[in-house]
């Protein structure tokens, strides 16, 4: 654990802090970027529904945006010990994303690069309306949520959490979501505001992605970030017990360790929790099975490439799989029982992955840190995700009392409520769709991505 930021890089890609909130604020203003009319005027709309001039088209873009290719690192600890768990989120460090080289083709410039270990005056990921195109969200993102909580929980505390959620919201122009409003509340695993956990740079990056996701997805749902004493699955499952117990119907998990005989019992005391629907992160480590991903309780989410393409949708999405070791997780659990609406016949007990939506770091998505970091940074793993595919379950509405919200998506399985994606794999497998894309489901994407929130509402 670090309570403290580092003063150089580690292996795990930790920074130097820059700076505190006051000092990001006053860059932020600096940088014409501290109020939501400046914000609208800085961020034109790139996503493949913008209008194209007939110079560029859409399949010129698709073809500059398939060039995208970066360097990341493990935003924590990618290997922890027995009953830990890591975070699942990657930060870019190098090279040209998705975004970048989508900017560039429709200015006919030269993309920008990132550099390494550097952080960046404006975003060089996708942004909130990138996201609600993508997955079918524009109308609902803006006239549902309200009333609604999510709540993210996480390890350590990020003290500038607040203040990075505030510049990330101001920059997009949503709204605002502050603790004075009432819309954001930080608490520790015993629900208290004061008494916190220790500081950690790593996981704080962690934290600035959920929020920022959250926020993307559904802008008008409050947020609860609840944060555990440490990584351990007992305290973190206790934040997931505080969250519920705080009234948060939306819970999203972005971290994951090895499965273990404890499992099933964690599943009783932490993540049994009916009309309340918990997403987790399905890993980034390619093939093989996580826990909590593998609980039958939980919507455990996988994680995919999301590409601007010239079809109908104006997105595409194949596996996300970087390497023989950096891609989304699945698999066949060795401990957790199948649940009911779960019918693949390959596996006998639990099945990683239920959905999925936009992990691959090359085409990531823009977050704002000033702990360890000093502003606009892009990240990838299936720690965007997780929190995204909660955002799409609170626009949905409040899951009915004593339902499974993880079963929601089988009941239009195979409809145009999702996305199916069949292209592409995360590894070596016995059974070909425990790792490998096609047609209806499969272990990497599960059932497939958000169209809309058909397959989210019950």
């Amino acid at each position: 654990m670090r309570t403290s930021p580092p003063s150089s890089q580690s292996t795990h890609g930790r920074w130097r802090r820059i700076g505190t909130a006051a000092v990001a604020t006053a860059a932020l203003a600096l940088a014409g970027l501290g109020t939501a009319a400046q914000a609208g005027a800085a961020t034109p709309a790139l996503s493949a529904t913008s209008k194209v001039t007939p110079k560029v088209t859409a399949k010129t873009i698709a073809a500059q945006v398939a060039k995208a290719h970066v360097s990341y690192t493990n935003q924590c600890d990618a290997t922890p010990a027995k009953g830990f768990a890591s975070c699942s989120a990657l930060r870019v460090t190098g090279g040209t994303t998705a975004f970048q080289e989508e900017q560039a083709a429709r200015k006919g410039t030269t993309p920008a690069t990132i550099k390494p270990n550097a952080t960046s005056a404006t975003p060089t990921g996708y942004g909130p309306s990138n996201i609600q195109s993508a997955y079918g969200l524009t109308s609902a993102a803006s006239s549902k949520g309200a009333g609604e909580t999510i709540a993210i929980v996480d390890a350590y505390d990020d003290p500038n959490a607040a203040a990075d959620l505030t510049a990330y919201r101001s920059y997009y122009g949503l709204p605002a979501c502050t603790v004075a409003s009432g819309c954001f509340t930080k608490v520790s695993q015993s629900g208290s505001t004061t008494s916190l956990p220790a500081a950690d740079s790593g996981w704080a990056g962690e934290i600035s992605l959920d929020l920022d996701m959250a926020s993307a997805t559904c802008p008008n749902c409050k947020i609860l970030l609840v944060e555990a004493t440490s990584a351990s699955m007992a305290n973190l499952g206790t934040a997931v017990n505080r969250a519920v117990t705080l009234g948060a119907k939306f819970v999203s998990n972005s971290y994951g360790g090895s499965e273990s005989s404890s499992d099933t019992s964690y599943d009783t005391s932490y993540f049994n929790h009916p009309g309340v629907a918990i997403t987790v992160s399905a890993g980034d480590s390619d093939y093989g099975a996580e826990y909590p991903a593998a609980s039958k309780y939980v919507t455990s989410v996988g994680g995919t490439k999301l590409s601007t393409a010239s079809n109908t949708r104006g997105w595409t999405e194949t596996v996300w799989k970087t390497s023989s070791t950096e891609g989304t997780g699945s698999g066949c659990s060795a401990y957790d029982a199948k649940p009911t609406w779960q019918t693949d016949t390959g596996c006998t007990k639990r099945m990683i992955s239920d959905v999925s939506a936009v992990a691959d770091p090359a085409t990531g998505v823009s977050v704002y840190d000033t702990y360890g970091e000093s502003g606009w940074v892009t990240y990838g793993g299936t720690s965007a995700a997780s929190p995204i595919i909660a955002g799409v379950y609170a626009l949905g509405g409040t899951p009915s009392t004593g339902s499974y919200p993880a079963q929601f998506p089988y009941k239009v399985a195979g409809t145009s409520a999702l996305n199916d994606v069949t292209s592409g794999n995360n590894g070596t497998c016995s059974t070909s769709y425990f790792c490998t894309a096609g047609a209806g489901y499969d272990g990497p994407t599960g059932l497939g991505t958000p169209q809309g929130l058909t397959g989210f509402t019950g």
